[in-house]
């Protein structure tokens, strides 16, 4: 017998559509189904996690679907992009890079 190890879902999109947000895989299949009252605006995703933000608060949600860390939109700013393992804000006059786990991993001035 071959032993099969549970292998986690890849992001190949994002997508909200009315009151609810779609998680979709690296087959275009849709395995997730998420409410938008729960989730608030979906503003990045990479492969592995998303980001969204939901009044003044900034929530990072795994590829399952499940959120596991919430940061301050205070703190972190507005959301520029996701990429890879990181997300990228700006708050004011700075741009920081943050990793997937929400921990502020560099900062630096924002030029205009």
């Amino acid at each position: 017998m071959f032993g099969f190890s549970a292998k986690a879902e890849q992001i190949s999109n994002v997508e909200s559509t009315g009151s609810w947000i779609y998680i979709y895989n690296a087959q275009g299949k849709k395995y997730k189904t998420l409410s938008v009252s729960t989730v608030g605006t979906v503003v990045g995703f990479s492969a592995t996690f998303f980001v969204s933000q939901n009044g003044g608060w900034i929530y990072l949600w795994d590829a399952e679907g499940r959120k596991y860390k919430t940061l301050s939109k205070s703190m972190v700013g507005d959301v520029i992009g996701v990429a890879g393992d990181t997300f990228t804000s700006r708050n004011g006059g700075w741009i920081y890079t943050w990793d997937k786990n929400g921990k502020k991993i560099k900062t630096r001035a924002a030029t205009r």
